[in-house]
């Protein structure tokens, strides 16, 4: 069986060492990269995953991601953003990253993204056999209201809840209730966590 590699690309010279420390002390096989075109330029990557930083300077995530995606590299990518990055995370999803963590991420979170992108690397799946975690998150978000779903899309655009509640004609108290509500409903532990379940879920 090919040998599957974690590819680390961060301008973070810090998080680059942190990260490879904790994945290889699971047991996986590590490359780091200081930024996006390190890695492009890279001849022929090893098969396995992509860890990256969605903000550096030169190229960042989300064009890291259409790059490979002009390629047409089946390397599954895991984005790492920051506060305020979120809409940034979105459009990486929407470009093909499996999932985003919001820093300041635990470990467990980390490897969990990690092992599901591995596994994505590998898996032969049917174009037509439905995804059962989309299918479990899809229906998680069916039980919204309409006002519910208007607050989700502005928090997904990366509106704070005075913007929001400007958008809607509701106050920013409202908002708040409702965003409360949406946390309680999908199980979200953060606004980047409720984000990822609406991508996910294939929620637009």
């Amino acid at each position: 069986m090919t040998e599957r590699i974690v590819h680390v690309i961060d301008d973070d010279e810090g998080m680059r060492a942190s990260l490879q420390f904790l994945l290889e002390t699971a047991d996986c096989t590590v490359t780091t990269y200081a930024s996006a075109a390190d890695f492009l330029a890279a001849a022929d990557p090893a098969p396995g995953c992509i860890i990256t930083d969605v903000r550096m300077p030169g190229m960042n995530g989300l064009e890291l991601i259409q790059a490979l995606n002009a390629r047409g590299s089946g390397l599954p990518v895991v984005v790492i953003t920051g506060h305020g990055d979120i809409p940034m995370a979105v459009e990486a999803m929407k470009a093909g990253a499996t999932e985003f963590l919001e820093k300041p991420f635990d470990d467990e979170r980390l490897m969990r993204a990690v092992r599901g992108a591995l596994d994505r690397s590998t898996a032969e799946k049917s174009d037509l056999a439905p995804d059962p975690e989309r299918v479990r998150l899809a229906a998680l978000l069916q039980g919204l209201s309409p006002r519910e779903v208007d607050v989700l899309r502005g928090l997904i655009a990366g509106g704070s809840n005075k913007s929001i509640a400007l958008d809607l004609g509701i106050s920013p108290r409202t908002v708040e209730i409702y965003r409360a509500n949406l946390m309680l409903k999908t199980g979200a532990a953060s606004l980047a966590e409720l984000v990822r379940i609406s991508m996910v879920a294939g929620f637009s």
